[in-house]
């Protein structure tokens, strides 16, 4: 009985993107062998987490809150245009940005027949005339979906006359900004091209 127990917050581990066996079970261990009281926290915050956290009604980031911290207090002039919530994070190391964010939740991808529709181009274009945006960077990830979606947007924006620009491709070809260190971020964000 106890033993599948083991297995089974092993198992829950693993679910986990990115957990194998050995890390699950590493993980499963430091629970059991914790402080009761730890466990307790750990699993209150991932139900807090999971009750609280929403998307935020204009940018569509992470945010316990309507209107998230970034929205509230960045030059809503330039919006950083990424494909998910998780993103915004990965640009956030990048400490000299002092933009804001939209989520597509999502890019163009023909495979997986999502298209223009499927994902948040509207409410894009809503947000670029609402606010008067001076330049949208398109932040995508630099692969065939990402850079799909990046050039039909700037396609729809051209004749807004809003600058659209491109990181750099200091991001390699076919990674995801997630994984990005700030550095390579940092420099992408600054050499960004125009569209």
């Amino acid at each position: 009985m106890q033993d599948d127990l083991i297995e089974k917050l092993i198992e829950q581990f693993r679910t986990l993107p990115s957990v194998g066996y050995k890390t699950a079970q590493r993980y499963a261990f430091s629970i059991i062998e914790g402080k009761e009281e730890r466990a307790k926290r750990f699993a209150e915050t991932i139900i807090e987490a999971k009750e609280k956290i929403g998307f935020c009604k204009i940018c569509g980031n992470f945010t316990d809150k309507e209107i998230c911290s970034i929205c509230q207090k960045r030059n809503r002039k330039i919006i950083c245009v990424v494909a998910e919530p998780k993103d915004v994070l990965a640009m956030e190391k990048v400490k000299n940005y002092d933009g804001v964010y939209h989520v597509l939740f999502g890019t163009i991808s023909p495979l997986e027949h999502r298209g223009p529709n499927d994902i948040k181009i509207k409410e894009l274009l809503s947000r670029i005339q609402e606010d008067n945006v001076e330049e949208v960077i398109m932040a995508t990830n630099p692969d065939v979906e990402g850079d799909a979606t990046a050039m039909y947007i700037a396609k729809l924006l051209k004749p807004l006359g809003v600058k659209v620009t491109r990181l750099a491709q200091g991001v390699s070809m076919g990674s995801d900004l997630e994984y990005a260190d700030e550095v390579t971020l940092s420099k992408a964000l600054e050499d960004r091209r125009q569209l």
